[in-house]
């Protein structure tokens, strides 16, 4: 574009460009002809730019840039009122999806509500539940369409029908015992369809499906949440300057949830300062060795605590099938008596983390952080070494004692998730309300309870490893865990709203929430996953009940699809795939060593960009110094030209103000002050 205004330069008059009225008439439409002509062969976004740049009024501007518009809409096909009106109804059929898509989203204005009122450490829960709620309704709609319809629509397995008597809905036996719920109410036959359906490969793939696809949502999610809120957020941006300009929650309007955010604040600054001054304080080596010595106690006392509770599981459960075994299945009392196991195992994880918290007082840690992921990796300890002990007794003395194993885990798992559900729901009662209307009421010393963000996210993440368990159990589980989550949902916003405040000691809600996302994926969907393959590929299905009965394991029905598309020409291709590659190790060796390979490409990235914002950040810090140094040295000169031009003769101030007048020459050669400094940081800062 060669000019960018239609007027003479500024200073200059029209008496001086000898021009006549006429000719400066002509020569500003020629101009300004130049200028729309440039404006017309840009981009949309540089014409806006050049436009909104011009030296001209407003009126001016609008002028100019109809006369461009016209131009661009002569060069068109379609008429212009027919491109405005379908150019506004593309604008206004896109501003009613996204105002579709806003009222689609789950609980929008519930979760804008509670970040309001509570803070973002607190809606992390909320998100978290939501993002399992996810998870659950995903499963249900693949398990309901490609296993429970088709398995209802040609005919359920159900050899025998109970009356219902109520004590179902807590054991799962009895009336459900048979029914599309669980493993038994499925067989393996082929639904006589054009083409036709394998109910055998339907069950597996469906599984294993889900089970990939969860995995890959859980690396991808741990990867970007990882990178945002660890890797982007190291280095000088968390210190307590940042804490203090940049961490205040502005999505908070409420109140007293200011005031929270406000005390929150200071006791991280607190928190923050007194880490700093311990670096410095150097600890002796007494202390020290006390210290450590604490630690190594109370872990422990708290490992003692986690291998009893799992020997007393594992020997009830044990003697709990016995006696199950002996009894009569119509029996009510031997039905209610199968309630013992994950009542004892609901005890457990109420009643050993309190323990741990009082084992926890007798121990010193410099970084309160550190203190908060202890208590969590000793509470995931704990859970995961009871279904560890659970897996372990279902695989390896279920199969052997009862006919339809593969129902009786599914049922134990259904009672595990019932009762965890009913224990939550008596602590919302009693850990929650009844604990703020005895500090309010009674003993105010006690306060208003503080809301215990990682206690709830790892009775989350407990129900959700029980969901994944018995997935393959009983394929109907995940609705029973939507309607968990669903419940709980509105029972902890209600108590939050009525019982609870946000907690003091939140460290950084971000990273916390990455945590327990890798506790998700290891050791909680790991564990189920292994539970799961390990079932699939060793053991023997029953031969009673089960879409795989008749097998040696379940994995034996792809060996079996594979031999019947063997012979065919037209799926000869897929079993050579299946035969050559899928069961050659050399195919598993290459894609482990391909992705070894791209991960340390990215390391490296990483590490360079790493030290690439390292060097800046030098940078900005080592222009700080110079700028500091020269205004220093300035300051002094002009120190010294007051005192000596108190007594200096005439003389002797012309050469001081010749000097001072070189330096400052000098330091405006060298210096320059951008008033717009602070835009040229670095964006993560």
């Amino acid at each position: 574009m060669r000019r960018m205004s239609v007027y003479p330069q500024h200073g200059t008059a029209l008496e001086n460009l000898g021009l006549t009225a006429h000719e400066i008439q002509q020569e500003v439409e020629n101009n300004t002809s130049e200028l729309v002509s440039d404006l017309s062969d840009l981009s949309a976004g540089a014409r806006f730019q050049a436009i909104r740049s011009l030296p001209m009024s407003y009126n001016e501007r609008k002028a100019i840039r109809n006369r461009v518009n016209n131009i661009k809409l002569s060069k068109t096909i379609l008429p212009t009122d027919c491109r405005q009106q379908v150019s506004l109804s593309f604008r206004r059929f896109r501003a009613s999806l996204t105002s579709a898509r806003q009222r689609l989203v789950v609980w929008q204005d519930t979760l804008k509500e509670i970040g309001g009122r509570f803070g973002t450490s607190v809606l992390s829960y909320f998100l978290f539940l939501k993002w399992l709620l996810k998870f659950n309704v995903f499963s249900f709609v693949i398990n309901f369409c490609f296993i429970t319809i088709p398995q209802i629509v040609h005919a359920p397995n159900i050899s025998h029908v109970t009356g219902f008597r109520g004590l179902e809905l807590l054991t799962g036996v009895g009336y459900f015992n048979q029914t599309v719920l669980f493993y038994g109410g499925y067989d393996g036959e082929v639904i006589v369809s054009k083409p036709a359906y394998n109910m055998q490969l339907a069950y597996f793939f469906t599984i294993a499906a889900y089970m990939v696809l969860c995995g890959l949502s859980l690396i991808y999610s741990m990867s970007r949440s990882f990178q945002k809120n660890f890797v982007l957020e190291t280095g000088p941006v968390s210190g307590g300057a940042w804490r203090l300009l940049c961490s205040w929650d502005f999505s908070v309007v409420n109140e007293k949830a200011i005031q929270y955010n406000k005390n929150n604040l200071g006791i991280q600054l607190k928190e923050s300062l007194s880490e700093r001054l311990q670096m410095k304080n150097k600890i002796s080596l007494s202390d020290r060795i006390k210290h450590l010595s604490l630690n190594l106690v109370a872990w422990l006392l708290c490992l003692l605590l986690a291998l009893g509770s799992g020997a007393g599981i594992y020997f009830l459960g044990t003697e709990q099938l016995t006696f199950s075994f002996n009894q009569d299945p119509n029996d009510l009392v031997s039905e209610a008596s199968t309630l013992l196991l994950p009542v004892v195992v609901s005890l457990i994880n109420l009643i050993v983390p309190l323990l741990y918290s009082l084992i926890g007082k007798m121990e010193t840690y410099s970084n309160p952080r550190a203190k908060i992921y202890i208590s969590i990796a000793r509470n995931i300890i704990l859970k995961m070494s009871l279904l560890g002990i659970l897996c372990f007794y279902w695989l390896n003395f279920v199969p052997d004692k009862i006919p339809c194993w593969e129902s009786f885990v599914g049922q134990s798992v259904y009672r595990l998730l019932i009762i965890d559900f009913i224990f939550c729901l008596l602590g919302i009662f009693f850990g929650e309300f009844l604990r703020n209307v005895i500090g309010t009421m009674c003993i105010q010393s006690l306060g208003v309870p503080e809301f215990d963000i990682a206690r709830n996210v790892l009775d989350l993440i407990y129900a959700q490893t029980l969901a994944w368990i018995g997935i393959y159990f009983s394929p109907l589980l995940p609705v029973m865990q939507v309607l968990k989550l669903f419940i709980i949902f509105y029972l902890k916003k209600l108590s939050l709203s009525m019982n609870c405040q946000p907690p003091k000691h939140t460290g950084r809600a971000a990273q916390i929430q990455t945590v327990f996302i890798a506790l998700l994926f290891f050791p909680s969907f790991v564990g189920a996953l292994s539970m799961v393959a390990f079932t699939v590929w060793s053991l023997q299905p029953s031969d009673q009940c089960g879409p795989f009965q008749g097998l040696k394991t379940p994995f034996h029905t792809i060996f079996n699809w594979t031999d019947s598309i063997q012979g065919p020409p037209e799926t000869h291709w897929v079993w050579w795939i299946f035969e050559n590659v899928l069961r050659s190790e050399l195919f598993y060796y290459l894609i482990s060593l391909i992705v070894l390979v791209i991960t340390f490409f990215l390391w490296q990235i990483t590490q360079g960009r790493k030290q690439l914002i390292k060097s800046l950040r030098e940078q900005i810090v080592n222009g700080g110094k110079d700028k500091a140094f020269l205004l220093n040295k300035l300051q002094n000169i002009q120190r010294q030209r007051r005192e000596i031009a108190s007594y200096s003769p005439q003389p002797i101030r012309r050469s001081m103000r010749g000097s001072v007048r070189t330096v400052a020459q000098e330091f405006d050669q060298t210096t320059y002050y951008n008033p717009n400094w602070i835009n040229t940081l670095p964006m993560d800062m």
